[in-house]
């Protein structure tokens, strides 16, 4: 029998996304960020996290998907990149579950190409589709 992925689920506008929990290294609310001139959109600032110095995503932005409302906010999925430490903005935070690779199929064509070259794979569960994220080309703003 093939071994599950354990991933970490959490919402974007409703919707579903998911990374391996592998490459989650936390989760944290209320960041301060500080902004960066002439950053990349999807770059929120820099943040400082017990002593080191993170880059945070937003991830909505990232996604191509309307910016979160003023005020509104935002949960912060710590992973650990090539480049560093990447806090990745959040609508919420889900729960922690396995899921078996037969579950998981192909982004379709269908999907915009800037979110298809994200997804690694997308997970058919019994009520709902989640996307996994590609974790390096999901912390990668440049792009």
């Amino acid at each position: 029998m093939p071994e599950a992925i354990r991933i970490c689920t959490f919402l974007l506008e409703g919707k579903t996304f998911a990374l391996p929990v592998a490459e989650v290294r936390e989760v944290v609310k209320d960041l301060e960020v500080t902004p960066v001139p002439l950053a990349p959109p999807a770059v929120l600032g820099l943040a400082h996290l017990r002593g080191q110095i993170a880059t945070a995503v937003d991830l909505r932005r990232r996604l191509d998907m309307p910016a979160r409302a003023e005020g509104e906010p935002s949960v912060n999925v710590v992973v650990q990149s090539a480049e560093g430490l990447v806090c990745l903005a959040v609508d919420d935070v889900g729960d922690v579950i396995d899921v078996l690779p037969d579950v998981m199929e192909r982004p379709p064509d269908t999907l915009r190409p800037s979110v298809r070259e994200l997804v690694r794979g997308i997970c058919k569960l019994e009520d709902e589709l989640v996307l996994l994220l590609d974790t390096d080309r999901a912390v990668d703003p440049s792009n």
